[in-house]
């Protein structure tokens, strides 16, 4: 561990990658931030896996009304296609033959079969259950209003700045984990940053020692 944080601010997301798991680990209280404007092409509804094919992007449709932007606690997720079929298929294909997946399958299969209505709820229930079986012990919270910027005094900001697409944004400090086994390695190598399933599924009860 190279950084401790009395507090850190996230945004919601989906599977969420190793970093984002890494700074609840190393801080004290979480806060998933809840009334934010929506962004697209960002982690809130999109995760990155490691398939037989290199990396993949899985994204949960969200529905919009034209020309309305809602906080992110407000987006519904549209069930109009199939994708929780989808993801589960992806997630079932690339960790199927992982040290891990069957252990603990079971505990995210419900996540596929039954509907949410919202991205944020979903999401916050995906992230308890990965937290739990990381065995991470972190006050998690949600925030209470919107604020723009946090004095580095008040809590580290990590909603912008843990994006797959990382541009002049950025926080303080820099998060890094350990390498650990990926499945696909020796075809591709190491693929860092990935969803914290990809590290849960290989890794298992020693996850949180890559955190």
């Amino acid at each position: 561990m190279t950084n401790s944080f009395n507090k850190v601010i996230l945004s919601t997301a989906y599977l969420p990658p190793v970093e984002y798991l890494s700074a609840i680990y190393r801080s004290d209280r979480s806060e998933i931030e809840q009334y934010e404007r929506y962004q697209k092409q960002s982690y809130r509804s999109r995760c990155h896996i490691y398939g037989a094919s290199g990396l993949l992007s899985l994204t949960i449709p969200v529905s919009r009304t034209e020309g309305h932007y809602l906080p992110v606690r407000e987006m519904r997720i549209d069930y109009s296609g199939k994708w929780q079929q989808e993801h589960w298929r992806a997630l079932t294909s690339a960790y199927r033959t992982s040290p891990f997946f069957e252990y603990y399958e079971d505990d995210f299969a419900p996540f596929y079969n039954r509907r949410w209505d919202f991205l944020f709820d979903f999401n916050l229930e995906l992230l308890l259950t990965i937290i739990g079986l990381m065995g991470i012990k972190n006050n998690i919270g949600l925030t209470s209003e919107y604020v723009k910027s946090y004095s580095l005094l008040d809590a580290f900001d990590f909603r912008d700045s843990i994006h797959p697409k990382r541009g002049a944004v950025s926080t303080p400090v820099k998060i890094e984990s350990g390498q650990y086994f990926q499945v696909f390695a020796r075809k591709f190598g190491f693929i860092p940053n990935l969803s914290a399933v990809d590290l849960l599924f290989n890794e298992g009860p020693d996850s949180v020692s890559y955190l």
